[in-house]
């Protein structure tokens, strides 16, 4: 009996995409099309190459991450993104620093990482979200 690696594909298949990118063309297809998508409509909208239970199966998981809400349309659901690109990418970096106990290291590690021009945009956004207007610590 041959020994097969756990990271060789079982059927000999080498187009397997990247974990992500299925999700991430599911959502960009909710967002082009600006309106709650049936499982069946967004197979059509990424162009029919996969499978309606894929779509429905990346469907329901990006519901349970909270990335997607649903509503009932005829017998199934028609889904809808639950943020726009930016909001999701904030979600997911909040998902990130949740990850890690010592969020004061976690952030310390972030901004030193920053370019010098991210770092005046996030010290610009921060004094605006002040409600004294910024003037706090000057």
């Amino acid at each position: 009996m041959s020994e097969r690696h756990s990271d060789e594909p079982v059927d000999g298949r080498t187009d397997r995409r990247p974990a992500g990118e299925l999700e991430a063309s599911v959502l960009a297809a909710l967002w082009a099309a600006g309106k709650a998508l049936t499982p069946g409509a967004v197979r059509k909208e990424l162009g029919g190459g996969l499978a309606r239970t894929t779509v429905t199966t990346i469907l329901t998981r990006l519901h349970a991450k909270g990335a997607v809400t649903r509503a009932r349309s005829g017998r199934g659901y028609a889904y809808a993104p639950a943020q726009d690109s930016h909001g999701l990418t904030a979600r997911r970096m909040h998902a990130e620093l949740d990850k890690d106990a010592d969020r004061g290291t976690v952030l310390a590690r972030f901004v030193s990482d920053l370019s010098p021009a991210d770092e005046q945009l996030l010290r610009s956004l921060l004094d605006d979200a002040r409600p004294d207007g910024g003037d706090a610590g000057r």
